[in-house]
């Protein structure tokens, strides 16, 4: 199967990194933990601000087996749960397992906190305000 380029139009220019980009979120996980992405209003007053919240479903977790990290614009939580020698099980029906799901970011936002609560970790993510730019270029010559 052939590659197809996705942004090869002469009129998108500096978008060389998107298929790069789309080709990551495209490889997908494997569904564990099963999260919610819902927008949230943060601040209150003047100061409110649209936010997004991810909720991952971490039942079974401490808060000290999560790690919540950005690394190039990606979002990578990662659960790692120790498995205790000490118990003995005479049927084991949930396993100790770990997982990672990342979450590719826009430019510019930004995590503002995570909260461990009743088996479920939201992460508050913060939305860049959009400023429009309009820039006038001199035009040089003879």
């Amino acid at each position: 199967m052939t590659r197809m380029m996705q942004f090869n139009s002469p009129f998108l220019l500096g978008f060389d990194d998107m298929e790069q980009l789309l080709e990551r979120v495209a490889k997908g996980s494997d569904g564990y933990p099963p999260y919610n992405v819902e927008e949230v209003i943060a601040g209150s007053g003047d100061t409110q601000k649209r936010a997004l919240r991810i909720t991952l479903a971490v039942a079974g977790f401490s808060r000290d087996e999560l790690s919540v990290t950005l690394e190039d614009n990606q979002l990578v939580i990662r659960g790692r749960q120790r498995d205790g020698n000490e118990r003995v099980f005479l049927h084991r029906g949930i396993a100790a397992r770990q997982f990672q799901r990342a979450f590719v970011l826009a430019d510019g936002m930004d995590a503002v906190g995570a909260r461990l609560e009743n088996g479920l970790l939201s992460i508050d993510l913060v939305r860049p305000e959009p400023s429009k730019l309009v820039k006038t270029i001199e035009i040089s010559g003879q």
